[in-house]
């Protein structure tokens, strides 16, 4: 069977990106073949194709699709043709037509999802849940700092925090998503062009810091975030918007207060089947109580893949950012 998919032959910027009929099969033993709806676009593909995540080439990008199996493999008992899925992670592929995947990493969907929703929600929302929930445990009344407020995982982040009687102080580029991270439940709002947001948040804490700090933006923010840290707190480093972070010399860490600086993956945090599907139902549970909703900003043809990947990297997006496959 014939498809479309954007894949690389070389690591390098937007202009590496092409739009290429691929051969699909059919399933082998474990897999299904899975015809994509839409697509999700994340940062993590934007280090898959410069080669900060080394990966074999040529490389179909995207790591989060939702659409619906037309066919399965032997031995296949978790999915059947025709169930509406979702995944995340795993070898990347999305931003195609078609492909195979493994099927026990495919997420069923339940009935108030639909997969639209599931292609901007699913990757970002697992890795809310893993960070506010298993990697530090947030509880009412705590303050936390949330860098990239208003991205796609920011206001997810920033709904889900302060449904559970959290203070989120988050950072962010213009007073436009200034205004859009607070009508999410951000309740500080620092712009990062116009004031340092360590002193800020110093400020707003009464000069402690807070106790964990999430960062999704790396390089930039990485010496600053440890700088916001009360004694004992814990830097989650999980991503690199704006480039690999400098190496961390360990002794500045007992400088700081014997603070901690993790970088977690959501791979490692839903390495079972049971793991992803608990992951999932924790995010779609709070989807259905409202305690979060979906923000989609941005919606390109697959044929757009470069370009919404590169308003991504430019910070020109809010929200989730999806390809349509038509």
């Amino acid at each position: 069977m014939r498809a479309r998919a954007v894949r690389i032959h070389e690591t390098g910027g937007p202009e590496v990106m092409r739009l290429e009929e691929i051969e699909v099969p059919e399933p082998g033993p474990g897999e299904a073949r899975v015809r994509h709806e839409f697509a999700g676009v994340n940062f993590i593909d934007s280090y898959h194709r410069g080669g900060l995540y080394p990966a074999k080439l040529p490389l179909a990008l995207g790591q989060e699709g939702a659409g619906v199996v037309e066919s399965v493999g032997p031995g296949v008992r978790s999915v059947t043709a025709g169930d509406r899925v979702a995944y995340v992670g795993g070898p990347p592929g999305s931003y195609s037509d078609i492909r195979l995947i493994q099927a026990d990493r495919l997420i069923p969907l339940p009935d108030a999802i639909d997969t639209r929703t599931a292609a901007a929600i699913t990757l970002r929302g697992m890795t809310v849940e893993y960070l506010i929930r298993r990697t530090f445990p947030v509880t009412a009344g705590m303050t936390v700092l949330w860098h990239a407020a208003a991205g796609g995982v920011g206001l997810l982040a920033c709904e889900w925090l302060s449904s559970i009687g959290a203070t989120v102080i988050g950072t962010v580029g213009s007073e436009q998503k200034a205004a859009l991270a607070r009508n999410h439940g951000c309740a500080h709002t620092i712009n990062y062009n116009k004031e340092g947001f360590v002193g800020r948040v110093r400020e707003l804490t009464g000069g402690r810091g807070v106790p964990v700090v999430y960062d999704g933006v790396g390089r930039s923010t990485l010496a600053g975030s440890l700088d916001c840290l009360a004694p004992r707190g814990l830097c989650v480093s999980f991503g690199n918007a704006s480039g690999r972070p400098e190496p961390v010399d360990v002794l500045t860490l007992a400088e700081r207060g014997s603070v901690y600086l993790t970088r977690p993956r959501l791979a490692d945090y839903t390495g079972t089947r049971a793991e992803l599907l608990e992951s999932a139902s924790a995010l779609f549970e709070a989807v259905a109580q409202k305690r979060i909703t979906v923000e989609i900003g941005q919606e390109f043809a697959l044929e757009q893949a470069a370009e919404a990947l590169e308003a991504l990297e430019e910070r020109q997006t809010t929200g989730s950012t999806i390809l349509s496959m038509g």
